[in-house]
Order: C-alpha cells, then structure tokens, then sequence
C-alpha cells in the first residue's frame, strides 16, 4: 500500500515521518474559497475532500494498485470569525493581537481516500478540534515575532510546534492537530486498511516527494 499526502505542508511531512508513516507528497492544485452560509467544519472538510479529490485523479502513473491519500486543512476560529494564513506582516499583526489572552479553536478538517486500481474504495471524513489559550501578547513581543518570519503560511499567524509555543498558555486537544495534522486519527486509518506503521528510529526513515527525490528528516 502506498501512502500519499495531498499537501506541501512540510509541518504535515514531518508529522507523518515522526509516526513512521511512509510516504510520498502530492501537492494539490485546488481554490479554498468559503461558501456563503458554509460553517467552519464544513468548510475544511470540503477543501480536504477537494485535495484528496483532486490528487486521486492524478494517480495512474502512481505504483501499486492500492492507495491511501491523506489530505487536511487546517484554520483557527475565534469567536465565529476564521482566521486562515496571513497575507502579510501587517494581517499577522492583527491576527496575533486578536488572539492575544483569548482561547481560540484550531480545526482541522481531513479526508482519507482507500484507492483501489484508480477507484475509491472507502472515504473517511472528520474535522478535529482543539481549543488554544494564548498568554496577553505585548506589542513588542507581537513585532519581534513576525520579524522571524515564522507567522507567514501559518494559519492564525503562529506556530505551536516552533517559536510561537512561548505564547501558549494551555491546550486542550490534540496538539499535532494544531501543527497542522491529527495524527492519532490518521495513524489508526492508515493500520485499519493494512497500511504498515515503520517502528524504526526517525533518522533511519525516508519519503519520497512527487518528483521521486529522497527527504531525509532528523528529529528536531
């Protein structure tokens, strides 16, 4: 069984290695625009069928005959108002200023495809939840953050996983959730349809990118 996920995300690779998931990644090609009236949880877990969607359509020059494609998509919600990556300093600025001393929820929404000889077999759907409590941000803290660049291409301008996790106060869920991908669901899936879980030591393990180059990943 060949393992595939439909993302570029390199947070969401180096979930999977940790959990000694093999894998190679697809990045799909796909519009995320919410759909008026459409509730957050919907909302992911539409992009995440679209993903896997559109990467199972662009399997039969895939090897094997048997498939699993993850794909996931991940926002924070404060208050009924998403907040998805900023597209710039000044909108990492306020989403960070909006978040500070407040509890935030991350969702994620995933869709796993069983592929079977380029037909799919079984779809599973979820969207996992985890609420997030944010320490009182200074403005200067706030400023000295987004001038490391790690806010950009993160969905509520931060990273719990890198520098942003001096910010946590508490969390109260899943925390590779909010890095991008709930792991613990997805491992479960990957064993029930016969895909193999490598128990090896991180540094002795390796996925394949689209293109077919080797990714080596060390603990960090």
């Amino acid at each position: 069984m060949n393992v595939v996920l439909a993302s570029s995300s390199p947070r969401r690779r180096d979930l999977l290695t940790e959990v000694g998931i093999r894998f190679h990644a697809i990045c799909p090609q796909v519009e995320e625009q919410r759909q008026s009236g459409e509730s957050a949880g919907d909302y992911v877990a539409r992009n995440a069928l679209t993903k896997a969607e559109w990467v199972a359509g662009r399997l039969d020059a895939e090897p094997g005959d048997r498939q699993v494609i993850i794909a996931a998509d991940t926002i924070v919600l404060i208050q009924g108002k998403i907040l998805e990556k900023p597209a710039d300093r000044s909108e990492a600025k306020l989403m960070l200023t909006e978040l500070s001393g407040r509890t935030h929820r991350v969702m994620t929404g995933v869709c796993m495809l069983h592929v079977q000889r380029s037909h799919a077999h079984e779809c599973r759907r979820f969207v996992e939840t985890t609420e997030v409590e944010l320490r009182r941000l200074e403005p200067g803290d706030i400023l000295r953050y987004i001038e490391t660049g790690e806010p950009m291409g993160k969905a509520g301008a931060y990273a719990i996983q890198g520098r942003g996790r001096k910010f946590i106060e508490r969390i109260r869920g899943s925390y590779s959730n909010v890095v991008g991908l709930p792991v613990e669901r997805v491992m479960r899936v990957v064993e029930e349809w016969g895909g193999i879980v490598d128990w090896r030591p991180m540094a002795d393990q390796r996925h394949i990118d689209s293109s077919g180059s080797s990714l080596h990943h060390s603990p960090q």
